[in-house]
């Protein structure tokens, strides 16, 4: 959103853009002051007086709830609810494979678009593209995108990106904290052996998948 509008200024915009999207026409001051936690009409109508000026906005004073969005102001819009993720790489369903020293084998500066309103918060979010079909049982499949969130623990049974440090291999399957410490790494696909590892500190949790991207063939 432009740095020049106030917060106030952009909560305005970003509402009445909502509100025309779901009702088909734009909302009055008081619904405007309301949204915004303004009490005074004169407020809000000196915040749209700005927004005008800026070319967000264009008001036709003769006419109630005569607000329309600018194309600037559409374009700005539509920009914001784009959230683009950094494609970091690939990581197999499969057998682990060796990737090279960093954690994922980039991928230059490719990134995958994806609406605001989908992902929620983009806080920590990246993705990558699978290999192999040993997740086929959990919808992932073979060019598949997953969408992770960084975190380094996860609950028994999630799906994660695991990092094995003392074969300096990546894999992707459901974590699992078995008694006495053990580690098992469990695919889905009834042909592939889960992986089993007896020093838990030589796996570490790199993300969770929170979103998978279905490659149409």
């Amino acid at each position: 959103m432009d740095e020049d509008l106030s917060k106030r200024q952009q909560r305005i915009l970003e509402f009445v853009s909502d509100y025309i999207e779901e009702n088909g026409y734009p909302p009055s001051i008081r619904e405007i002051g309301a949204a915004a936690g303004i009490s005074s009409t004169s407020v809000v109508s000196y915040n749209l007086r700005r927004l005008e000026e800026r070319g967000y906005l264009s008001r036709d004073r003769e006419v109630s709830r005569g607000l329309k969005l600018t194309s600037t102001a559409r374009a700005q819009v539509a920009s914001e609810a784009i959230v683009r993720l950094p494609l970091l790489g690939r990581i197999v369903a499969g057998e682990p494979i060796p990737v090279p020293a960093s954690d994922f084998p980039l991928m230059g500066d490719e990134t995958i678009e994806l609406t605001r309103d989908i992902l929620g918060d983009p806080q920590g979010l990246y993705a990558l593209q699978v290999e192999g079909n040993s997740m086929i049982d959990a919808l992932v499949h073979d060019g598949d995108i997953v969408i992770m969130r960084h975190q380094r623990r996860v609950e028994n049974g999630e799906m994660a990106a695991v990092w094995l440090k003392d074969r300096e291999e990546m894999t992707l399957k459901r974590f699992y904290q078995e008694e006495g410490g053990r580690v098992r790494l469990q695919p889905a696909n009834p042909t592939v052996k889960p992986i089993y590892v007896d020093d838990p500190r030589q796996v570490e949790v790199q993300g969770k998948v929170v979103m998978v991207i279905r490659q149409l063939q």
